[in-house]
Order: C-alpha cells, then structure tokens, then sequence
C-alpha cells in the first residue's frame, strides 16, 4: 500500500473513532488520548541531609573495592526509583572519618514522594548511616558547588589513661598538651592562604590556596579531658585538617613552637611538616548554602542532630 493510502487510511479510521464518541464513550477518551501532546517527565532534584559514624566504610565516595557511603546510598535509590542515580556530595570524607551534616543530591524523574524515600532509605541503609532530612529543592541547587561553608571538628582525647568509649571518635594523645602554645598557632591559618604543607602527599590539584575563616580550639563539653578543634572554611582539601591538627600536637607535645608552624605554613611543601592525626577524631559538622527554593521536605519540620 503505497503511503498516500496509508494516510488517507488513518484518516478515515481517525474520522470513524470520532463519529462514535457520542455511542462510545470508552472510543472517545482514547481519542482524547491520542490528541494529548506528550509531556516531557518532570525532573526534580532531591536533596539529602546524612550523618554516617565512618569506621567501617572506605569514606563517602564510590570505591573499587569495599563499601562507601555513597556507593550504598546510590544502590537503594536505584531500586527504590527504577533508574540508575548519580549522588554528588559536597565534599569527600575519608575512610574512618564521620559525618554529622554530609549533603548530596540527585536528579529524579520518578513522582515518588519524599516520605517514601525517606522510610526506604533508613529502612535498607546500616544502622551507622542515618538520611535525616529529604528536600526535594530548585534545580539551580549543587551540593558542592553551592557550598558557601563548611565547618569540621577534631577531638582530642588529652589524659594519660585512655577512654576506650572514645577510641572510634577521637585521638588519644596521653601527653599533657600545650594549650596555650597551641592556640598561638591559630592566626596563622586564618585568612586566604597557601595550605600546600598540608595538603595530601602526590595529590594533583589546581591550587593549594583555601580561605579559612576560623580556627578555634577549646575543651569540650561531651567528656573529661577531651579538646574540640573546630576550622570553618570555604573549602579543604584532601587530609588538610587532619594534617594542621597533626602540626598542632606536635606544637602542644613540646616538639615544635608556634613559630615552627608558621614557618611549615610558609614552606608550603608537603616534606616539612608533620604526619597527619589519624582519621577517627574528624567530623563533618555541619555545611552553609546560600539560599534556595525548598519545595517540599521530609520529615515536615527542619531537623537538627
């Protein structure tokens, strides 16, 4: 049948539907049907608030070998939406390292809501990971790139006799430390520096220049004996705390003064400057965002761990 046929064909057959619409109700909605035009899915982007206790994963972001925070969140949404999905953090933490407030978000076509995501989530995830807060936001939003601030504490466990309660969430240092020598050091990191000291060994990166606008250090509330070095900056690289905390006990040990540091700090070369402290005694503590639109969340109340 040639296609001038065919057209005329589908015309009659289209012609025909109509004139029963009146008989045939059911004949008249698939033509309605047919006549609709196609709509595009909707694509929304989803953002999630999680603490994660990180001692037994390899750290947030998808590895080869062995489980990441990312690679077991990512697996369940895939099979709780039906596609496969891609989580973008703010930030990357180590393995051993924990989290109070990590964000991440996804692109979704799915309509599913945001409580049955929510109870999916905490339903499947390990007990050490918690998603507490599902948004469902503007699409301008990127978990990293709308980054404004990030803020993370190191504890330091500072007595003779060990606390075995703290030993995943804090580096036990039996030496009396120097406070006062310590917190000298503190200025030095404040402002837009050069942190190449303190960056990871044979990482390749753009630049090594980070703005820090605070570094404080001060006992704790959470237990005897225990020190909270809190750095809030615009962006860290990979092991920068962990190694300006590693310098830091080494100041307070006696081993360096405050003005060693600074010079490490103005060495800016990886080789100078003490190993860093070990993983367990970081946190992510919390991220600030510049304003964004907030469609819809889950549970309904702003939620603060």
């Amino acid at each position: 049948m040639s296609n001038d046929l065919k057209d005329l064909q589908e015309l009659k057959d289209l012609e025909e539907l109509q004139e029963s619409q009146e008989e045939e109700p059911q004949a008249g909605q698939e033509l309605q049907e047919l006549l609709k035009p196609q709509v595009e899915p909707k694509i929304r982007n989803i953002r999630l608030f999680i603490a994660y206790d990180g001692t037994h994963y390899l750290g947030w972001q998808v590895q080869p070998k062995g489980p990441t925070i990312q690679g077991l969140i990512q697996d369940i949404l895939s099979k709780v939406l039906g596609h496969k999905v891609k989580l973008k953090g703010a930030g990357r933490t180590d393995a051993g390292v924990h989290a109070l407030c990590q964000v991440a978000h996804f692109y979704t076509t799915s309509d599913k809501p945001l409580e049955i995501i929510y109870r999916a989530l905490n339903g499947l995830l390990p007990r050490d990971i918690c998603v507490y807060q599902v948004e469902e936001v503007s699409l301008r939003f990127h978990a990293q790139k709308s980054a404004l601030k990030k803020t993370y504490t190191y504890y330091i466990y500072n007595y003779p006799v060990r606390n075995p309660l703290l030993r995943l969430y804090a580096h036990w240092v039996p030496e009396k430390l120097d406070l006062k020598a310590m917190k000298e050091c503190l200025p030095f990191i404040v402002g837009t520096k050069d942190f190449a000291s303190f960056r990871k060994a044979g990482t390749d990166i753009k630049t090594t220049v980070r703005t820090i606008y605070s570094a404080e250090l001060k006992w704790s509330r959470k237990a005897k004996h225990l020190l909270e070095f809190e750095i809030t900056g615009r962006g860290f690289m990979r092991y920068m705390v962990r190694n300006i905390v590693g310098a830091l006990i080494e100041v307070g040990k006696g081993n360096l003064a405050p003005e060693d540091f600074e010079k490490i700090l103005e060495a800016r070369d990886r080789k100078v400057a003490p190993p860093p402290a070990p993983p367990q005694g970081l946190v992510l503590k919390h991220i600030e965002y510049e304003p964004v639109e907030v469609f819809d969340r889950y549970p309904p109340f702003k939620v603060e761990l």
